[in-house]
């Protein structure tokens, strides 16, 4: 057990050590980005249909028979000799095709994603036709209210260039994720993602009760009445929380607002409750226009027409690069250091 012990302070010595190293090497590093324009990023485009091709053809390499396989071949050789006049047609109407571009819209409580969004957007409206579609899959429990009203602006370019737009919801489209999804000419949620919660809440500790029984001052000096309405440290007040209250309630207003100008057939006072909904109920209120998984939406319109993935890769600075690895060489370190003590006594 000794031995045990003395291995173990070993080790915690070495994990805090090369710690130590790694935050000051990568503070230097980011303290030399600082200031530094990042490279942009880049679009990456994946060809559904042909994703869709392989995954079969794999499937059914896997299952049938090699008999099976090669005359499949030949009537595949055949068929492409057959219709090799017509594909030549639809190389010249390739132009004249709809397409079908999906987007994904990841979103956290400050809709981070939005900056890659609407590089995103960007691209696929330099192309798109109003024959075209723009699915977003977005998956979202909502956030801060500049971050989506932002998001949901991106939408809205899309419906202003006439372009066909339909949001997929798997999991979660709720609060300021709805924001977003409401802007759509078709919402399509899963039976059990949640959807709804058309409000607003703020909340924040305040702390100044256990300054005042240390006796510590802390004073809130603004200029202008409202300037600061409520507090962590400060003391608040009754004509603080009203304001701060009827600032809340503006915020909602607007909300209820855009759902109502974007979504025309919901009942608002009914749905702007802060409540929400399984995507089989949402459907039952208007909230969302069909019940079904974007894997399965998208798998139709793949037989319809050209499906294209398209993300915006943001190339991450030299500092982040080396955040991420120390990130990664702190939990192996914590893997070997929990695999160490691993042993019977």
């Amino acid at each position: 057990m000794d031995f045990l012990t003395d291995y173990g302070a070993f080790l915690a010595k070495t994990v805090t050590l090369v710690a130590a190293i790694l935050f000051v090497v990568g503070t230097i590093i980011a303290l030399s980005q600082r200031g530094k324009k990042h490279a942009d990023g880049e679009i990456e485009v994946v060809h559904l249909n042909e994703r869709l091709k392989r995954m079969r053809e794999a499937l059914e390499h896997s299952v049938f028979s090699k008999e099976w396989l090669k005359n499949a071949a030949k009537e595949k050789k055949k068929s492409d000799k057959k219709n090799k006049k017509e594909a030549h047609k639809e190389m010249l109407q390739e132009q004249d095709k709809s397409r079908v571009y999906v987007l994904d819209f990841d979103g956290d409580i400050k809709a981070s994603e939005v900056s890659a969004l609407r590089e995103a957007i960007t691209a696929v409206l330099s192309l798109a036709k109003p024959e075209d579609e723009v699915v977003v899959r977005l998956e979202s429990p909502g956030g801060m209210v500049h971050g989506y009203g932002l998001a949901a602006s991106q939408l809205e370019r899309i419906r202003q260039r006439g372009v066909n737009l339909t949001v997929c919801v798997d999991k979660v489209a709720a609060s300021g994720g709805y924001l977003m999804a409401c802007l759509a000419n078709k919402i399509i949620a899963a039976p059990f993602s949640i959807i709804g919660s058309i409000g607003v809440v703020a909340q924040l500790p305040n702390f100044n009760r256990l300054l005042k029984k240390h006796d510590i001052d802390y004073e809130v000096l603004t200029a202008g009445e409202y300037k600061r309405t409520l507090t962590v440290f400060g003391e608040n007040t009754e004509k603080g929380r009203e304001k701060f209250m009827q600032d809340l309630e503006e915020t909602h207003v607007l909300f209820k607002e855009f759902v109502a100008t974007h979504r025309p057939q919901v009942d608002i006072d009914e749905v702007a409750k802060g409540e929400v909904w399984y995507g089989a109920r949402a459907k039952d209120i208007n909230l969302v226009d069909a019940i079904q998984t974007s894997d399965d939406y998208l798998a139709e319109r793949c037989n319809e027409c050209e499906v294209y993935q398209v993300r915006y890769i943001e190339k991450k600075s030299l500092a982040e690069k080396v955040g991420l690895s120390m990130a990664a060489s702190l939990e192996s370190l914590g893997l070997k250091l929990a695999k160490s003590f691993n042993f019977k006594s």
